[in-house]
């Protein structure tokens, strides 16, 4: 089964207060996507066959298949009406919405992006994110999806993101990051809520909290929008993987503004 937990905030491209304020600049910046200068682990493709052949390999971590896609996603999203928490939503559901032309293209593209990946084998999953469940609990490392992490699997995998509307998933270049579990300070602290050895016992109990799939972002990092309507396909962490395991994050949410309307598989 996949580990996806997702720790420790660390300082994005705005503070949340600005997403408050409706910073227009900000939010037309977090729709697009550039390549991080200089940055080689990602690779542009130009099709949806194109992103299903090529092997993440020779340092390539992320394929990105940038769309600009037609359609009121807007419109899909208010024609759900209230919720709460993550809401799965099923074709049937999709389908059944009342919508404008505009509304209808983009619930289409919505179902023929799942069908796509269905046709894989694969078991997407369309989300109406409202808001996400915080780590409560104190400790030197949380692990909620507001933390750079990477996704975990014991069996060769990988993740595919779309973010259609709302804050896009953001990502972190692998030489900006360091783990939590690798920085002195944050080790010994958990080492200490441990209370054994930096031993064998000790790398279990930090896998099964999760705490080694959590990065930090060095203090010249800078984080990355994965843009809106990309399709995403990103390195996972399995046994044997080629390549290092992709780093992001869920984006900042903010109380009152629209559910993110993200597919993951």
């Amino acid at each position: 089964m996949r580990r996806d937990s997702v720790g420790l905030p660390v300082p994005g491209p705005l503070p949340v207060a600005s997403l408050a304020r409706g910073d227009v600049s900000w939010a037309q910046d977090m729709a697009r996507f550039q390549i991080p200068s200089g940055y080689s682990r990602i690779h542009i493709v130009t099709s949806f066959e194109e992103l299903v052949a090529t092997p993440l390999v020779a340092g390539t971590n992320a394929l990105c298949w940038p769309r600009e896609l037609p359609g009121d996603f807007g419109e899909v999203v208010k024609a759900l009406g209230p919720g709460a928490g993550i809401e799965d939503l099923d074709d049937a559901r999709i389908a059944k919405l009342k919508l404008s032309a505009a509304g209808r293209r983009a619930a289409e593209l919505l179902l023929e992006d799942q069908r796509r990946l269905r046709d894989l084998h694969l078991d997407p999953v369309l989300n109406a994110i409202h808001e996400y469940r915080r780590d409560e609990g104190p400790g030197p490392v949380s692990t909620d999806v507001f933390s750079f992490h990477v996704d975990s699997a014991p069996v060769e995998t990988d993740t595919w993101l779309c973010s259609y509307f709302g804050a896009p998933t953001e990502g972190l270049r692998n030489d900006q990051a360091r783990r939590h579990v690798d920085l002195p300070k944050t080790r010994a602290a958990l080492l200490e809520r441990f209370g054994g050895e930096d031993a064998g016992e000790f790398s279990e109990y930090l896998r099964e909290h999760h705490f080694d799939l959590h990065y930090a972002a060095e203090p010249n990092a800078e984080p990355f929008s994965f843009g809106l309507g990309n399709l995403w396909r990103v390195a996972v962490q399995w046994p044997g993987c080629p390549v290092p395991a992709f780093i992001h994050r869920a984006p900042a949410m903010v109380p009152g503004q629209p559910p993110r309307l993200l597919l993951i598989s």
